[in-house]
């Protein structure tokens, strides 16, 4: 058995593109930048940065492109697929993009219009203590953990 599995999750790089295939069905087309963190043979600090383009079809594209836009955090869960094209200069061009089959919105922020998905049904809204809390977040430690001091 062979397995193509991806699973992102980061913040969206530019608002999603919905098209219509021929077919009808819909199509969005958005890209998601992810970072990691780490340390050069030196010590210092680095971050890099990861592009992925992604497509979406179907319920799922049209769900992505109501309600994301620049900068909203997105899970996804999908698979890699390489298609290709002739360009206009008869070159054949290729791209890896990763088909989604799974997502899950991220948090919003505080900066983002309440509109979309939280006030579907939502009647006039009250300030509950709920509403008002802030996102729990984790606090990584900032020393290094040298594995000679692991127990096990």
């Amino acid at each position: 058995m062979y397995i193509n599995k991806v699973f992102i999750y980061g913040n969206l790089t530019r608002s999603p593109e919905l098209r219509a295939l021929p077919s009808g069905s819909k199509v969005c087309s958005f890209s998601i930048a992810t970072n990691r963190f780490y340390k050069d043979q030196e010590g210092n600090k680095k971050e890099a940065t990861e592009y992925h383009s992604l497509v979406a079809f179907g319920r799922h594209a049209e769900l992505i492109a109501q309600y994301m836009n620049t900068g909203s955090s997105l899970y996804v869960e999908g698979r890699l697929q390489t298609r290709s094209w002739d360009g206009q200069d008869g070159k054949k061009n290729y791209r890896t993009e990763v088909v989604v089959e799974q997502f899950q919105f991220g948090p919003r922020r505080s900066n983002e219009s309440d509109s979309g998905m939280q006030n579907i049904n939502a009647a006039p809204a009250q300030n509950t203590p709920a509403q008002d809390e802030k996102l729990d977040t984790i606090e990584y430690p900032t020393e290094d953990i040298n594995p000679d001091d692991i127990p096990f």
